[in-house]
């Protein structure tokens, strides 16, 4: 009796997996991933001012405009606007077991604007599946292009008060880059994912990536004018940390260098 029930239950099992069982069955529990980006020379990197060359009223209506390439936190060297995520330690377009409360793809919008003059966010995540809202709450006009995408490979004009809802958009490897052609200095990236397993440092550096599922990964972290944080210089395809991700705990990678590149 106990043999009978034991194949029937591996048949199920098999059933299941031909049926395209969640990934998150196969996870062997879940677990919490976080660290801190922080600019590795010793000297921080000077703030550059934005030479205002278009509606400067409204533009420097706040004061003055600088350059977000590099956002560094002065107290604690915690850089900004740096796009971690997690893919598979050995193959990198693997897909990842994904825990059954962020099975689902959020119906809700993720968000940009362009207030004044600058894009809010400079880096933003997206799920595959996702809608992305771009709005302009300005009073003057931008002329947003998108630099990649199949869904974004183009430009539009967004009059004050106007908003757009751009769906379908697919996952990539590099972020998706976008332009104000008439605001040369606005720019902003997207990066698009087939899981949730993404964040963006915040004013500290900080991120965390939470409900990981438990085992061997990579994590990656990319910087606009860095390009891959974490890069063997010997071996440019071996990119980002391999991680061992704690069932039911927290892995925490402490304090990774970020250091712009000599070439």
């Amino acid at each position: 009796m106990v043999s009978t029930r034991m194949s029937v239950s591996r048949l199920a099992l098999l059933a299941l997996a031909s049926l395209g069982l969640p990934s998150a069955a196969r996870a062997e529990g879940w677990g919490t991933v976080k660290g801190q980006v922080v600019w590795g020379p010793d000297k921080l990197p000077e703030k550059v001012k934005v030479a205002v060359d278009k509606d400067q009223k409204h533009c420097l209506s706040k004061g003055d405009i600088y350059k977000d390439d590099w956002v560094v936190n002065p107290k604690n060297r915690g850089a900004r606007w740096v796009l971690a995520c997690l893919v598979d330690a050995e193959v990198i377009d693997k897909a990842l077991p994904i825990h059954p409360d962020l099975e689902k793809v959020p119906k809700k919008p993720a968000v940009i604007d362009s207030p004044c003059c600058q894009f809010e966010p400079r880096m933003l995540g997206l799920r595959e599946g996702q809608p992305l809202r771009v709005k302009n709450s300005a009073p003057i006009p931008h002329l947003l292009f998108w630099q990649g995408g199949s869904v974004l490979n183009y430009g539009r004009v967004h009059p004050p008060g106007g908003e757009w809802t751009y769906e379908g958009i697919k996952a990539r490897l590099l972020p998706i880059p976008y332009t104000c052609s008439i605001h040369g200095w606005m720019k902003g990236y997207v990066g698009v994912f087939k899981h949730p397993y993404f964040a963006v440092t915040d004013e500290d550096g900080n991120f965390s990536i939470p409900k990981a599922p438990a085992g061997k990964y990579r994590l990656m972290l990319w910087q606009e004018t860095r390009g891959w944080v974490v890069q063997d210089e010997k071996n440019r395809k071996d990119r980002g940390l391999v991680i061992e991700i704690k069932p039911g705990g927290t892995t925490d990678v402490g304090k990774v260098k970020l250091v712009p590149r000599k070439d």
